[in-house]
C-alpha cells in the first residue's frame, strides 16, 4: 500500500462511528480496478509469449527453438533476453514511476493519481495491440508499467483511507483480490485467443487490457477524493463534507479532528526518508523490505508470468498449457477470498507459517517429479504425472494467495508509525517492483540452467522466509497502529532492543519531548 500522505487511526480503544455506505462500496470497487489492470498485465504476458504467431513476429529465434528444440532442450527453448524484457520492462518502468507517483499522490491527491494511471494504461494498451515491431511493443509495456507505478501508489492508500476501520483490512485485500481476478481474466482470454486463426489472437489479448484501463479511468473521474487527501492539501471543509458523506453519519467530529491532527503532525516531519533510517524505525523497515524480497523469492510471479510457457516446457502442449494456467488462476482468486475472511481471525503469523509449510513441500514434490520424468529431450510428461504437477502448482498458488500475497502488503502498511508511513510505503513498493523485475528478467534463463532445480531454488527461499517469520515477524492482528510500539515492538524478544525509551516519542508529543515548540525536524536527531 505505497503512497505519499498520511492516514489516521482511532486513539487506543476507540472506534469512530461509521456506516458501510453505498458510496464507500462503489468507490472501493472502482478504485480496485487498478488491481484488475495490474493483474491482467501480469497474466497476459505469459499467454502471448507462448503463442506461435506472436513469437514468429517479434521473437523469430525463440519461435524456431520452440518448433525444433534441437540441442537446446525443452528447458532452454524460451531462454531469450528480449522475450524476458517484454515481460520485465513493465516492472522496471513501474519502479521508476513510483518516485513520481509518490509526489502526485501527496500534492494532487489520490483521485488524480488514479486518473493519471488510467491514462498511461490506455495509451500503453493501444501501442501494444497495434505493435508493428519490438520497439513499439516494449514502449507500450513501459507505459503500462508507468500506469502500474501510479496505480499501486494511489489505489491501496485510497482504499485504506476511505474504508471504515472495522473493514479496512478486508477492503485493503480487495486490491489484491482484483489482481488475482485480472490474472484469471487474462488466462481465460489467452485460452480463447490462442485458437483464433489468422495470427491476430495475441493483439486481442493485449487489446482487451483496455477494459480494466477504461474502468479505472472512468472510476477515477466519478469517485471523490479521500478526506485525508483533501485535508492534507488544505481543503479542510471539503474534507469534512466528504467524511460526513462517506461515513453516513453526522457524528464525525472525533474522526475529523484526528485527521486534522494527523495532517498537522505529518507536515512537521521534514525528512521522512532520513527519519526512516533511525534506530527505532529499523524493525519496521527490515520487515517491510524482507517481506517484499521474500514475496518474490517464493517464485509466485515466475509461475504467474510464465505459467503457459512453463507448462508447455513440461510437455503439456500449447492448449493444455493455457488450460492449466486458467486453473491456477482460478485457485489464486478463490484463495485470496479465504485471506479476506481469515486474516483478522486467525492472524498474520499463522497464515504465513502454514503457507510456508504448504509451499515448501509442494515445490519439493514438483522438483522430484520433474527431475525424474522430464528430461531435456523428452517429448511428453505422462498424463497422471502432468495432472499431479498441476495439483501441486495449485497447492503452492493457494498457499501464497492467502498469505504472502496480501500480507506482504498489509503488514508494512500497518506497522510504520505516522511520521515514516509515507517514506516506508514508498520503499516497500520500490523494493517489490525491483525484485519483480529481477525475477521476471531472470526466470527463463534460470529455468534453462537450473532445469527442475528451479523449484528447489525457490523452496529453499520458502524455508528461509518461514524461519524469519517464526522468529522475527510479530503478530499485529487487532492492534491499533498507534499502539504498535508499546504492544508489539517493545514486547518482542528481539526488536525490543531497538525501542529506546529516551529516543522513541509518540506522535502526540514528539515535538514537546524534543524541545521544539514550533515543530520537529527528525533529521536533527541523526
Amino acid at each position: 500500500m505505497p503512497a505519499g500522505g498520511f492516514s489516521s487511526v482511532p486513539p487506543a480503544g476507540v472506534e469512530f462511528e461509521a456506516k458501510i455506505t453505498p458510496i464507500v462500496i462503489i468507490s472501493c470497487m472502482m478504485a480496485a480496478t487498478g488491481g484488475l489492470m495490474f493483474g491482467y498485465d501480469v497474466g497476459v504476458s505469459g499467454g502471448v509469449t507462448s503463442m506461435p504467431d506472436f513469437l514468429k513476429k517479434f521473437f523469430p529465434v525463440v519461435y524456431r527453438k520452440t518448433r525444433n528444440p534441437g540441442s537446446e532442450g525443452n528447458y532452454c527453448k524460451y531462454d531469450n533476453q528480449g522475450l524476458q524484457l517484454f515481460t520485465s520492462s513493465l516492472y522496471l518502468a513501474g519502479l521508476t514511476a513510483t518516485f513520481f507517483a509518490s509526489y502526485t499522490t501527496r500534492t494532487l491527491g489520490r483521485r488524480l493519481t488514479m486518473l493519471i494511471a488510467g491514462c498511461f494504461f490506455i495509451v500503453g494498451v493501444v501501442l501494444n495491440a497495434a505493435a508493428q515491431d519490438l520497439t513499439m511493443l516494449i514502449i507500450g509495456r513501459i507505459l503500462l508499467g508507468c500506469g502500474v507505478g501510479f496505480a499501486n501508489q494511489a489505489v491501496p492508500l485510497f482504499l485504506s483511507e476511505i474504508a471504515p476501520t472495522r473493514i479496512r483490512g478486508g477492503l485493503n485485500i480487495l486490491f489484491q483480490l482484483n489482481v488475482t481476478i485480472g490474472i484469471l481474466f487474462a488466462n481465460l482470454v489467452n485460452y480463447g485467443t490462442a485458437k483464433i486463426k489468422g495470427g491476430w489472437g495475441w493483439r486481442l489479448s493485449l487489446g482487451l487490457a483496455g477494459i480494466p484501463a477504461l474502468l479505472l479511468t472512468v472510476g477515477a473521474l466519478l469517485v471523490v477524493d479521500s478526506p485525508n487527501s483533501l485535508i492534507e492539501r488544505g481543503r479542510v471543509e471539503q474534507g469534512k463534507a466528504v467524511l460526513r458523506k462517506i461515513r453516513g453519519t453526522d457524528n464525525i467530529e472525533p474522526e475529523f479532528l484526528e485527521l486534522v491532527e494527523a495532517s498537522r503532525l505529518a507536515k512537521q516531519v521534514k525528512h521522512p526518508f532520513r527519519n526512516l533510517l533511525q534506530r527505532r524505525n529499523r524493525p519496521q523497515l527490515v520487515i517491510a523490505v524482507a517481506l517484499q524480497i521474500f514475496q518474490q523469492c517464493t517464485g509466485i510471479n515466475a509461475i504467474m508470468f510464465y505459467a503457459p510457457v512453463l507448462f508447455d516446457t513440461l510437455g503439456f502442449g500449447n492448449d493444455a498449457a493455457l488450460y492449466s494456467a486458467v486453473i491456477t488462476g482460478a485457485v489464486n482468486v478463490l484463495s485470496t477470498v479465504v485471506s479476506i475472511y481469515s486474516v483478522d481471525k486467525v492472524g498474520r503469523r499463522v497464515l504465513l507459517l502454514e503457507a510456508g509449510v504448504q509451499m515448501f513441500f509442494s515445490q519439493v514434490i514438483i522438483a522430484i517429479i520433474l527431475g525424474v520424468k522430464v528430461k531435456d529431450h523428452s517429448e511428453d510428461l505422462h498424463k497422471g504425472f502432468a495432472i499431479f504437477v498441476v495439483v501441486m502448482v495449485c497447492t503452492f498458488v493457494s498457499a501464497f494467495a492467502w498469505s504472502w500475497g496480501p500480507l506482504g502488503w498489509l503488514i508494512p502498511s500497518e506497522t510504520f508509525p505516522l511520521e515514516t508511513r509515507s517514506a516506508g510505503q514508498s520503499v516497500t513498493v520500490c523494493v517489490n517492483l525491483l525484485f519483480t523485475f529481477v525475477i521476471a528478467q531472470a526466470f527463463l534463463s534460470m529455468l534453462c540452467h537450473f532445469k527442475f532445480g528451479i523449484f528447489l531454488f525457490f523452496s529453499s527461499w520458502v524455508l528461509v522466509m518461514s524461519i524469519f517469520t517464526l522468529f522475527l515477524i510479530p503478530e499485529t492482528k487487532n492492534v491499533p497502529i498507534e499502539e504498535m510500539t508499546e504492544r508489539v515492538w517493545k514486547q518482542h524478544w528481539f526488536w525490543k532492543r531497538f525501542m529506546d525509551d529516551d529516543e522513541y516519542v509518540t506522535n502526540g508529543d514528539f515535538a514537546k519531548k524534543n524541545g521544539h515548540a514550533n515543530g520537529f525536524d527528525p533529521a536533527s536527531q541523526l
